[in-house]
């Protein structure tokens, strides 16, 4: 199990880049969170099995709306309460 952070750079607002992070982080089985941020940028945190974050990650730079032009990443440590994915305003 890890916690990734995300910024997500390019066409990444108003292209329904958070509720396909809903979505895919739901069928994946991860817990976490997706906002916009004022500058453009996607901000996530995606916690489970690495493969899964990798999956949740391709399956959004592969909607046809979205362009995901950079990606930057930290790990984070586990929020062990958290049990699911939301979509934070």
């Amino acid at each position: 199990m890890i916690r990734r952070h995300f910024i997500f750079y390019g066409n990444v607002q108003g292209v329904g880049f958070r509720y396909r992070a809903y979505y895919e982080a739901g069928k994946l089985g991860l817990s976490g969170w997706v906002r916009n941020l004022y500058d453009g940028t996607v901000e996530m945190e995606a916690q489970g099995e690495e493969e899964r974050i990798h999956a949740l990650v391709w399956a959004l730079d592969q909607t046809r709306l979205i362009r995901i032009e950079g990606i930057d990443t930290e790990d984070r440590p586990l929020n062990k309460r958290e049990k699911d994915f939301r979509i934070l305003n």
